[in-house]
């Protein structure tokens, strides 16, 4: 299960994000971005977050911790938006929290070259849950200490916004001809495998399970678990 804090003040609201989250302090005195289920994009963007973060942070992928933050709207009862305080109204209870970096730069590939072998495998996780939002134009990547970090997954899985549809789509190849990272993922050809080799079902569902059922219509933890499975059983068919 993830780590369950309280929110304790809202500090501002992140508007480079469609989602609009927002940067707030925990009764654990730390500092997270919330993503609010209260949102557009629902709760699915949640599981999406969680799902992906948390199999790439086992794949030892720079992902910020993760954590559950419970919500109460009063917190936000200062903020002067009229659309952020519906947004918070509507987000009572359990949210999705990233640890917060603080002083951490977007990343630019001009700037900051990856090595070989890390942007390989990043290329090779992100053909699997189909991350469709680390091209060039918005990364999703921010360098922190002089490291690269993996943050928004909230766009990754959109096969589940179809259920219906998800079995016919399940070994889609991925695109990548616009990921950001392509002229670095050299070692593709030798990372991609091995990164894929580490993806059994026993690992997909340990990180399903951490999902908040709350978040989860009913049987939706067992149809992750398959289509991810399957996916992960024929890499010969997602990776560049």
């Amino acid at each position: 299960m993830l780590r369950q804090v309280t929110a304790t003040r809202y500090v501002t609201p992140l508007r480079e994000g469609g989602s609009l989250p927002g940067v707030v302090e925990a009764d654990d005195l730390g500092t997270y971005v919330v993503k609010f289920r209260g949102a557009g994009q629902g709760p699915k963007a949640l599981v999406a977050e969680v799902i992906s973060g948390e199999l790439a942070r086992r794949l030892e992928l720079p992902v910020p911790e993760l954590t559950r933050v419970e919500l109460d709207p009063v917190v936000a009862r200062a903020e002067p938006d009229e659309e952020v305080q519906e947004l918070i109204k509507a987000s009572a209870g359990n949210n999705l929290g990233m640890d917060f970096l603080p002083g951490s730069l977007g990343y630019d590939p001009n700037a900051h070259p990856v090595e070989a072998g890390l942007a390989s495998r990043v290329l090779a996780f992100d053909a699997f849950v189909e991350n469709v939002d680390r091209s060039w134009r918005n990364p999703n990547l921010l360098i922190w200490h002089g490291e690269l970090w993996l943050i928004d997954h909230g766009a990754t899985l959109y096969f589940h916004h179809n259920w219906p549809r998800a079995a016919n789509v399940v070994h889609r190849a991925y695109r990548w001809d616009d990921h950001v990272l392509k002229p670095y993922a050299t070692a593709l050809a030798t990372e991609g495998p091995r990164l894929a080799a580490r993806i059994t079902p026993e690992l997909l569902a340990e990180v399903v399970a951490l999902v908040p059922e709350e978040w989860l219509d009913d049987g939706d933890g067992d149809a992750y678990l398959k289509h991810l499975s399957e996916r992960a059983a024929q890499p010969e068919a997602w990776l560049p």
